[in-house]
């Protein structure tokens, strides 16, 4: 079938330039979801700990529970940090997609703008991810801590 002679290919070029921060949103929206499931994790536990805490019947010697409610406080910060950054990456990806139609409709040769957004949304990204990576090593030397105490308890020396 021939193609009618008003095609121009490069509108093609460009609706496949727009698509691709789509993958780049894909990708920030899963971390988006994992971090804000992670987030409420850390609240739930923070609050039963909180709760703990305000017992009348709590009478434990040393300060375990209060220095975990803190561990709690930092990871919440880290979580919510990277959430901001994610959220930040989203703007720019989309913002990426918009230069890239408005430089192509307009023709203005802003074909850098489209470029310096896109960088921006990776680089918010890999802190974001960076982020991640450090609250999830906390959560783990707090599980290894916690277990600890538990084994200690369980098999006093």
């Amino acid at each position: 079938m021939p193609l009618p002679t008003s095609y121009d290919s490069s509108h093609f070029a460009v609706v496949s330039a727009m698509i691709t921060p789509a993958f780049f949103l894909t990708a920030t929206s899963s971390l988006l979801a994992t971090s804000n499931a992670r987030l409420t994790r850390i609240v739930d536990r923070m609050r039963l700990d909180i709760a703990e805490l305000k017992h009348p019947d709590y009478a434990q010697p040393d300060d375990n529970l209060r220095e975990r409610i803190e561990m709690h406080r930092k990871r919440s910060r880290l979580v919510l940090a990277s959430v901001r950054l994610l959220y930040g990456a989203v703007t720019a990806f989309v913002g990426t997609s918009l230069a890239i139609a408005i430089d192509s409709v307009l023709a203005w040769h802003l074909d850098q703008i489209p470029l310096l957004l896109a960088v921006c949304g990776v680089l918010l990204m890999l802190v974001a991810s960076i982020c991640l990576g450090r609250e999830a090593s906390m959560a783990l030397a707090m599980l290894e801590a916690d277990l600890d105490r538990q084994l200690a308890r369980e098999h006093p020396k």
